[in-house]
């Protein structure tokens, strides 16, 4: 397929990139390494901190979601890795992609590595795409914008996009405005424009947010198997549990900034530690289920004054004082599953012996 020939060459224009990656870096398990991720928004009350020492790798081929309410700073994280934040913003911590940290890279260098690199998919396809131009003006002025394709080889590869993302009819669809096609469409648009250059991390923030429930289904179905047949990484965003479990291989649960649990998405959905996922997993409609969903009590506190103190005890049916003490840290439940709460008994050690 000619998709997979140019991420080859994706591969190779990002390798030719000032201070790119070498060969052992290349050769890692992970695609994307975050490292204590900081971002902050001035505002009239003091700075906001939407995301507070936020630490995650994803490996290469796998799915990681990041899950929570509105407002939990998941979106943020997406934006401050891309570069897509407000002038004013303060980010720090590190992004690695390939060994190289996108965070201490100027906007032109930034500008260079997006597509090849890292590309994302924004939340709302309605007003993704501009109305003015048509579904092939918009795909190849991206193609061109981070390639060195002649407007032919765009337009051939702006058709063999569609054909990837199933767009009945590619030929047509080409040539129609965003107006003229359903909400399913256009977020294919958007995913086929997000593919365009063949990134090797996707980022994917709310993708079936503005869909009914079944475009959504069959848009997910459609990101799983363009994650599985390109080999990508995929971050994906989302506040339903039900997506999240649908389609990601390990899941991030976060909270007021920081992230309170992660583990795999079996370890998440049937053996939830934090009391926070217990509350959105109970929030959840569960197949057959004919009770009311129990809603979590309380609001999201004001990440402008977060204290020290875990974020979650005010809404916390087990809160005790411990933890009001000071922010937990994270803690080991079993293997590689962790959980931030003082309610988590430490995992025992792999030398310890049982008393008798």
């Amino acid at each position: 397929m000619a998709l997979l020939a140019e991420r080859s060459d994706a591969s190779a224009r990002a390798t030719a990139h000032p201070g790119g990656p070498g060969a052992d870096a290349a050769a890692s398990d992970v695609a994307l390494d975050v490292r204590h991720l900081m971002t902050s928004f001035p505002t009239h009350a003091g700075w906001l901190h939407a995301v507070n020492d936020v630490s995650f790798t994803v490996p290469r081929g796998k799915v990681l979601a990041i899950l929570g309410e509105s407002g939990s700073g998941k979106s943020t994280i997406l934006r401050s890795i891309l570069g897509v934040q407000p002038r004013r913003t303060r980010i720090g911590g590190e992004a690695l992609i390939n060994g190289v940290d996108l965070l201490k890279m100027n906007p032109a260098e930034q500008e260079k590595i997006r597509g090849a690199w890292i590309s994302m998919i924004f939340q709302d396809p309605m007003t993704a795409l501009d109305p003015l131009f048509t579904v092939e003006q918009q795909i190849i002025e991206t193609i061109r914008r981070h390639t060195t394709m002649t407007k032919a080889e765009a337009a051939d590869r702006a058709l063999e996009l569609l054909k990837l993302v199933q767009i009945p009819s590619p030929e047509r669809r080409l040539k129609a405005y965003p107006f003229e096609l359903s909400g399913g469409m256009r977020q294919r648009i958007v995913i086929a424009i997000a593919l365009a250059c063949s990134p090797t991390v996707l980022l994917a923030d709310e993708p079936t947010t503005a869909l009914d429930v079944t475009v959504q289904a069959r848009v997910l179905d459609l990101l799983r198997e363009l994650q599985q047949t390109l080999g990508m990484s995929v971050v994906l965003v989302t506040h339903d549990l039900a997506v999240a479990a649908s389609i990601a291989d390990e899941i991030a649960v976060m909270y007021a900034g920081r992230i309170v649990e992660h583990g795999t998405t079996r370890e998440i959905v049937q053996s939830p530690t934090h009391p926070y996922t217990l509350g959105l997993l109970h929030a959840n409609v569960q197949p057959g289920q004919r009770e009311r969903p129990e809603a979590i009590p309380g609001s999201p506190p004001n990440l402008a004054n977060l204290g020290d103190s875990c974020a979650f005890a005010v809404r916390c049916p087990s809160a005790t004082e411990a933890c009001m003490a000071g922010v937990p840290e994270m803690r080991t439940v079993q293997g590689a599953h962790v959980a931030r709460c003082v309610l988590v008994k430490p995992a025992p050690s792999a030398g310890a012996t049982k008393e008798m």
